[in-house]
């Protein structure tokens, strides 16, 4: 271990517990002022999430963010604090002009991706700012457990390798449980646990949904836009995007985005879920008067508007004949047919878990952070950051904007207190 953070050097550093997304801004912000940055991190090269982003593109950014698309079981407005510290614009001006990273608008989706289209450059980028900015890494480095030092206002970071390393501040930010080859092993959150924090209820969310039997197999690979609702408790919950047939389910973002509330219902042993899909943007109205006024058969108005196999295996769900004349379309079965068409009861039974997850829902309770700093409210000199709070939002770089927002606000509190 380097003498410079053993247990002669009379300053210990702020040490940065995970190198992915929001620990990497956290390292940024923290550096450059009195006390030194280390940041450790357990896998070879950190930010595989960032890598893995966007189809190695990264998704850098959503176009637009609004903090009511965020789910959290801990208070909205404790969100909305903590996510708008670091506006939309700002963080965009901090990729473009200081990080000098252009991002580009893909229209069809509304998301922010770097002109050159490489994940690299991201996490290549912010790993690079932070030692320009004076902060240390070190890959390989497992932490397994804290120990505050209250009366020397320190902290001791254990390693799996038994070294300790003093602290002056710690920030983690080593994520969930998501996609565990990642790096993400649950280690942080048990460190936080046993250091007295609230936990919230953990559960793989923006996950593919699973169908067993699967009516659906032999349309796998077949995609389409979708709106898909959810009643629940507090009304409807509503996404539109993408729709993949999957050999197990679904996938696509209208999907993921929803998936929690399948996913917790599960959980929870109660009900499951009641998922409907809109497989078009034709509501029930245009649908009854293409049926009623339209010509040829009832699959040839479909298919106009559909998957040809998508057409056909609903029509069969509707036990109507696709060769029917929409003129000789009985009154009950083109009401049928509608229902089918805009009010599609998703069959589901299960889900892809955190194998394949974007992020993990629930987390350390938001009220127990400072949202100004994200100091503990329980550790003085402990901040937390990233998927490790009880937050996520949809698809789109939404989670990206939550770990840019929260992984600034620890490193600047953990410089500044």
């Amino acid at each position: 271990m380097p003498s410079r953070f053993g247990r002669s050097d009379p300053t210990p550093p702020i040490v940065v517990i995970g190198a992915g997304a929001a620990g990497a801004m956290a390292a940024i912000f923290a550096a450059g002022g009195s006390r030194r940055v280390l940041l450790l991190e357990r896998t070879r090269d950190g930010g595989r999430k960032i890598l893995m982003s966007g189809g190695g593109r990264c998704n850098v950014l959503p176009s637009r963010l609004s903090p009511s698309q965020y789910v959290t079981a801990s208070s909205p407005n404790t969100l909305k604090k903590i996510l708008l510290s670091w506006p939309l614009v700002e963080q965009r001006r901090f990729f473009e002009e200081e990080l000098r990273l252009p991002l580009g608008i893909e229209s069809e989706t509304g998301k922010l991706f770097p002109l050159s289209n490489k994940s690299h450059d991201v996490r290549d980028g912010l790993l690079a700012m932070a030692e320009h900015r004076g902060g240390q890494h070190r890959f390989g480095a497992y932490v397994v457990g804290l120990e505050p030092s209250p009366a020397l206002d320190e902290w001791s970071v254990r390693l799996k390798d038994g070294a300790a390393i003093r602290a002056s501040r710690v920030v983690i930010a080593t994520g969930g449980l998501s996609v565990p080859a990642t790096g993400s092993d649950g280690t942080g959150i048990n460190i936080v646990r046993r250091l007295g924090h609230t936990v919230h209820d953990l559960y793989p969310a923006l996950t593919p949904l699973t169908a067993s039997p699967h009516r659906y197999a032999a349309l796998s690979g077949i995609s389409l836009h979708a709106t898909l609702e959810a009643p629940t408790p507090k009304g409807k919950f509503t996404t539109r995007g993408g729709f993949l047939f999957t050999h197990k389910g679904y996938s696509g973002p209208a999907v993921l985005d929803i998936s929690h509330l399948a996913v917790l219902s599960r959980l929870r042993g109660g009900p499951r879920q009641e998922i409907y899909v809109r497989w078009t943007d034709l509501d029930a109205a245009a649908w009854d008067r293409l049926l009623r006024e339209g010509e040829g058969t009832v699959l040839a108005v479909l298919r106009g508007h559909l998957p040809a196999r998508l057409a056909e295996a609903l029509l069969e769900d509707a036990a109507i004949a696709g060769t029917t004349p929409t003129a000789q379309l009985k009154r009950e079965d083109r009401l049928r047919l509608v229902e089918t068409l805009t009010h599609h009861r998703l069959h589901w039974t299960g889900d892809e878990g955190y194998q394949k997850a974007e992020v993990t829902g629930g987390g350390v309770a938001l009220n127990e952070v400072d949202p100004r700093t994200l100091e503990s409210r329980i550790h003085r000199g402990l901040f937390l950051c990233g998927e490790i709070l009880d937050a996520f939002g949809p698809i789109g770089g939404y989670n990206f904007a939550w770990a840019w927002a929260t992984g600034r606000a620890a490193g600047l509190g953990a410089a500044n207190t």
